[in-house]
């Protein structure tokens, strides 16, 4: 495989979204405060609006800092360490939340996502 092509996840309702959508190259975070926050708020706020069950898996200290966006009593929350290869190793790799999503999505009466990957992009 090896391409990383996500297009049959978002077919399928997920919604990838980083709590800063760009950087400088090699300095991660060095865009925070230059407006971003305001568009994933938004996008956070859209999604905890809909009326199903989602699962909001939230990657990193930045990311669970937006729980507080979140209406936790509808909706599912999931923690865990960034996958980023600075701190994978230390927590995410194990920590299942690809499980925990199908988990909470089976639990109240919604399709199961498969996160299998074709074997080709596109």
């Amino acid at each position: 495989m090896g391409h990383g092509y996500l297009e049959s996840w978002a077919k399928q309702g997920v919604l990838m979204l980083n709590t800063v959508m760009t950087v400088r190259a090699g300095t991660p975070n060095s865009h925070k405060g230059k407006g971003w926050e305001a568009f994933t708020d938004a996008a956070i706020a859209a999604v905890n609006g809909l009326p199903r069950k989602v699962a909001f898996v939230l990657w990193g200290s930045h990311a669970q800092k937006k729980a507080a966006n979140v209406d936790a009593k509808k909706h599912a929350i999931i923690k865990g360490v960034h996958p980023s290869p600075m701190s994978a190793e230390n927590g995410f790799f194990g920590s299942k939340p690809f499980s925990q999503v199908n988990a909470a999505l089976e639990a109240s009466g919604q399709a199961a996502i498969d996160w299998r990957l074709p074997a080709t992009a596109g």
